[in-house]
């Protein structure tokens, strides 16, 4: 592999870091919500909880939930989503943030009895550069995976097979969630 330097670039870093910087300085807290950006995960855990199932939110926890994704990239794709709107990782101690991968091996491990996967894709996207859809709201994504579970079907026709509905995993796995935390 061959690198090619372009020190010239961190001009673009820098200047990109000040713009953050006085945005930043714009808001009133530094964890504020601006009432511009709408947060479904915020949304979701203000809302009543009979509406938990409209809005996927599958179990309230003291420092994190877990919510349905949406728009899955795969069966049983989950989001751990911890309590308060925070963009990054350095923003969480404690038990805002050992909550949150506590839950995390705790939905592996009901993934493992209900869907049994072969392995897990399990990241979060801290910033929109990096992929973040929602970026005031940091959480992580886990993606179970089997041997085979890309095809043709993303790269030719852009569309994911997904072989349960939202409403009836929300079911199996509430349930599931249920029964773990009973015991």
């Amino acid at each position: 592999m061959q690198h090619l330097w372009a020190p010239w670039r961190m001009r673009y870093i820098l200047d990109s870091v000040a713009a953050r910087k006085s945005e930043t300085e714009t808001m009133t807290h530094k964890h504020s919500k601006p009432e511009s950006e709408p947060c479904f995960v915020c949304d979701a855990l203000l809302a009543d909880p009979a509406l938990d199932k409209t809005n996927q939110l599958v179990w309230r926890g003291e420092q994190a939930s877990v919510m349905l994704n949406r728009y899955p990239y795969n069966n049983g794709h989950l989001l751990v989503v911890p309590h308060g709107h925070r963009p990054a990782l350095t923003d969480f101690d404690g038990s805002m943030l050992t909550e949150p991968l506590e839950l995390l091996k705790r939905c592996m491990r009901l993934m493992d009895r209900m869907i049994e996967p072969q392995g897990y894709n399990v990241g979060l996207n801290q910033g929109r550069v990096a992929g973040a859809g929602l970026p005031g709201h940091l959480h992580w994504h886990l993606v179970p995976r089997w041997l085979g579970d890309v095809n043709f079907m993303p790269t030719i026709a852009d569309t994911r097979v997904i072989v349960e509905s939202l409403d009836s995993f929300y079911d199996r796995l509430r349930s599931e969630f249920m029964l773990e935390f009973q015991s």
